[in-house]
């Protein structure tokens, strides 16, 4: 008998963000330290040291990481003087989080805030050049209630 195999996996969502690291094993500790990740898997490089893939959970996503391979074309931000994107990452407690981020090595790049859109924020870059954006949702707002708050927003921050 045939078992059914599922196109999207258990455990998984329909997106599941890559990172490419330079020093993959170092940030696996550091996202273990800061965001209580907990690692999967991991292969390792045919030198028995590099990270190939790996994965790690935090909360109730995926997150899979690789060292840089540039013979592959994949590189890390180090490499390409910044990141190309971020993580926006719920979590129960944004402050704690964020505050605990920075105890073990992340460099502050947005102070926690309440964003008018109705989450609590801050953004941090962590060792390895990947910026992560740590929210809490503190209102459930509506689309037009998020858009008039945002105008009033933006005028306030052209004044």
């Amino acid at each position: 008998m045939l078992s059914m195999v599922k196109p999207i996996p258990d455990g998984y969502h329909s997106a599941t963000p890559t990172l490419t690291i330079s020093g993959a094993s170092d940030a696996i500790e550091f996202y273990k330290k800061a965001f209580d990740a907990k690692e999967i898997h991991r292969f390792s490089g045919p030198d028995g040291k590099s990270i190939m893939h790996a994965e790690i959970r935090i909360g109730d996503s995926a997150i899979m990481l690789c060292d840089e391979m540039p013979q592959m074309g994949c590189l890390s931000p180090t490499s390409m003087g910044g990141p190309s994107g971020s993580i926006y990452l719920y979590v129960n407690d944004a402050d704690s989080v964020f505050n605990k981020a920075v105890s073990v090595g992340a460099k502050p790049m947005m102070p926690i805030m309440d964003g008018f859109w109705g989450d609590r924020i801050g953004a941090i870059t962590d060792p390895f050049g990947h910026r992560w954006t740590v929210a809490t949702r503190k209102k459930d707002l509506t689309v037009e209630e998020i858009q008039k708050a945002g105008a009033e927003f933006m005028k306030n921050q052209c004044k």
